[in-house]
């Protein structure tokens, strides 16, 4: 157990360096650099701020200083704001993980409950309804069900009724947490109901489970104590990129309801050729799925004890 969990340290390890390495070499490809354009400062001036960042240095001692710091937990100040980026993601990825486990939770109750009940109901009018959702789900951006659930129920509802039960803005109050949180939720609530329903139609089809029914146990006790246990497991693989990706999908969702989280920034970097933040946010994020995998791969061991340790 302990070597093998030490080698999924140092494949994770070795995944981290080479996305910081092509991070930064990636940024080194972009066009001119973040005062290039810049009509309103002077020559002197903008060699000075380059100086400041370390964008006058060769670019391989630029990689070893950026690369030092980094390994320190320094990932340097963000051009446009001035300030250390460790210290703002610090900051603005409460918010963002708050809206992220939210919506994970979300995905995952719907999307187990779901996913059972259209595989105990196979074939008939729910389970086509339960994969019409699902398709939806997957096939409609995030962005899109946040401004139609704007439109619909933050500003048509409050019109009709004249009582703001959805707000289309902000964090911090249940009223504005419920949009926000199922938007985001939504695309995953799809594919873990459709991985969870494909999931329990294989293990319902299990000598064990027929056995179980020739024992005489009831429908309830083999769905909750024998079947769901063994289903869930491809859903237990595949969590950890899903809370990253809900995580790093909220960009776009934070920006719609104007959630003050880490999404902002990285738009706002992105928009303002801001080198350094954008490399910062882009390593923590990468880090953060890295660490969720490796999470994921230890935890399977324990949850299925049928998975081989081996050297």
């Amino acid at each position: 157990m302990a070597r093998y969990i030490l080698k999924r340290v140092i494949y994770s390890l070795l995944t981290l360096f080479v996305l910081f390495t092509l991070t930064f070499f990636l940024m080194q490809l972009l066009p001119g650099d973040p005062f290039t354009g810049e009509k309103q400062i002077s020559e002197q001036i903008m060699a000075n701020m380059r100086a400041k960042y370390g964008l006058d240095k060769p670019v391989w001692q630029q990689y070893l200083i950026y690369l030092g710091n980094a390994v320190q937990g320094d990932l340097g100040l963000s051009i446009s704001y001035n300030r250390p980026i460790t210290r703002m993601i610090g900051e603005s990825f409460a918010v963002s993980a708050s809206l992220g486990i939210r919506s994970v939770i979300f995905a995952l109750i719907g999307g187990i409950l779901i996913g059972t009940f259209a595989a105990l109901h196979r074939g008939k009018i729910a389970d086509s309804v339960a994969m019409l959702i699902a398709i939806i789900g997957v096939s409609v951006p995030s962005f899109v069900v946040a401004s139609l659930l704007q439109y619909a129920l933050g500003l048509k509802l409050f019109q009709a009724t004249g009582m703001r039960m959805f707000a289309i803005s902000g964090w911090g109050a249940l009223n504005q947490e419920i949009l926000p949180v199922f938007a985001l939720g939504l695309g995953s609530l799809a594919s873990l109901s459709r991985l969870t329903r494909t999931s329990m139609l294989d293990v319902l089809g299990q000598d064990y489970i027929k056995t179980a029914r020739a024992k005489g146990l009831g429908q309830a006790a083999i769905i909750w104590k024998h079947a769901l246990r063994n289903a869930v497991l491809p859903v237990v693989t595949v969590l950890g990129p899903i809370i990253a990706g809900v995580l790093t999908g909220g960009f776009v969702v934070e920006n719609v309801f104007s959630i003050p989280g880490l999404g902002r920034y990285f738009v706002q970097s992105v928009q303002g050729n801001d080198y350094t933040m954008i490399s910062g946010t882009t390593i923590f994020y990468g880090a953060f799925l890295i660490l969720m995998n490796l999470i994921v791969d230890i935890a399977y061991v324990f949850i299925d004890p049928r998975v081989r340790l081996e050297d």
